[in-house]
């Protein structure tokens, strides 16, 4: 039998990182707690990482890896069912890295380079609702005036960049754990999409009413 590999130590403090983040939010972790859950000395958390920052960043690199070629598929968005799978994927990449939005506001008070990433990434997504608009519309799924497509899809960017922290508000000890991923992440998907409605030809509003019915998207 072969046995594997250990994982290496960094990639060790990345995922242990990432999860006391998504649990405890970023501000409330200190590089002293990520040393004792994995049970490292803080000199060899700092070798592989000097700074909290550090580690903030890295992670975010690995979300937008994750998130881009997501972003991509936009272009191929013909109708409801498509743009139901598109946003449900992309909620899912952000469900996985939920720190980053949960704690948006302070991460970037604090790390001037996260600000330009994110930046970027914001206007990465609007592009990419744009072409969901578009192709939609080219299809017939919906008749959105074109005036009417730039603020539309930054309304779109708007729930999706601060869905998560509506979901902490209503239920700030439940709402972020990992049991409830499947639930919450059909619910920003529905919230997103559910901005499209009045622009909808009426088989793809009865469609995505009963897709929203089928997967529980919208809460009871």
């Amino acid at each position: 039998m072969v046995r594997k590999a250990p994982r290496r130590t960094a990639e060790r403090i990345l995922e242990t990182t990432l999860q006391l983040f998504n649990r405890f939010g970023e501000p409330n972790v200190s590089t002293t707690l990520i040393s004792a859950e994995l049970r490292i000395s803080p000199g060899n958390l700092y070798y592989h990482y000097p700074a909290k920052d550090e580690l903030v960043t890295t992670l975010y690199g690995r979300y937008e890896q994750a998130v881009q070629p997501l972003l991509h598929a936009a272009d191929e968005v013909r109708d409801v069912e498509d743009a139901w799978f598109f946003l449900h994927s992309l909620v899912e990449r952000i469900w996985e890295y939920r720190f980053l939005y949960r704690d948006l506001n302070d991460l970037l008070s604090r790390n001037r380079r996260l600000e330009t990433r994110v930046h970027a990434l914001l206007q990465d997504k609007e592009r990419a609702l744009r072409a969901l608009l578009g192709g939609m519309a080219r299809s017939g799924a919906l008749a959105i005036d074109p005036r009417e497509v730039e603020a539309t899809a930054t309304s779109m960017a708007v729930v999706l960049t601060w869905w998560l922290s509506y979901e902490y508000v209503r239920d700030p000890r439940h709402a972020l754990e990992p049991a409830n991923a499947q639930a919450a992440a059909l619910r920003g998907a529905h919230h997103v999409l559910h901005l499209l409605v009045p622009y909808l030809a009426a088989g793809q509003r009865a469609h995505l009413l009963a897709l929203a019915g089928a997967y529980g998207g919208s809460r009871p």
